[in-house]
């Protein structure tokens, strides 16, 4: 069962925020953008890249940088599964490097590269304000980057 949005007062940002989205199914990733945006109220930088596979790549530039380094960055992306595993392999990798990126960096890469069944299940995910995942990421992004604060 699809979960709802936690619609609940965003939390202070703190520092830079960073959003690395797939173009590849623009029309669902480009809600996802939306739906983080809503959330976010600081800065926020958007990094466009080709497709789900290229996301890790750029998150771990900009995690990486010495300037302008992001408190959290939010990936977006969606796979639609296709008649062969190559959506498997594809997801499993962004997977992978995101959270070793994660650990190795201390900075939080905040994973909505959805790997999905249908059109139906993306609409359902990326356009609908209910339950739309870029905001959640975004409410992800803001209460780790406390949580760090707060640790740290």
């Amino acid at each position: 069962m699809l979960k709802s949005t936690q619609r609940k007062m965003p939390a202070k940002q703190n520092g830079r925020i960073a959003i690395v989205a797939s173009a590849y199914n623009a029309e669902y990733v480009d809600g996802m953008i939306e739906g983080a945006l809503e959330v976010l109220l600081g800065e926020v930088e958007l990094i466009r890249v080709p497709g789900a596979f290229e996301i890790p790549v750029a998150a771990a530039t900009l995690a990486r940088r010495k300037r302008l380094r992001p408190a959290a960055v939010i990936c977006l992306g969606v796979i639609l599964r296709g008649q062969t595993t190559h959506a498997e392999y594809v997801g499993q990798s962004v997977t992978q490097q995101l959270a070793t990126l994660a650990v190795e960096t201390g900075i939080p890469m905040v994973h909505e590269v959805l790997l999905l069944e249908s059109k139906a299940q993306a609409k359902a995910r990326c356009l609908k304000a209910g339950t739309n995942r870029g905001a959640e990421a975004a409410h992800t992004a803001l209460a780790m980057t406390e949580l760090l604060d707060e640790i740290g």
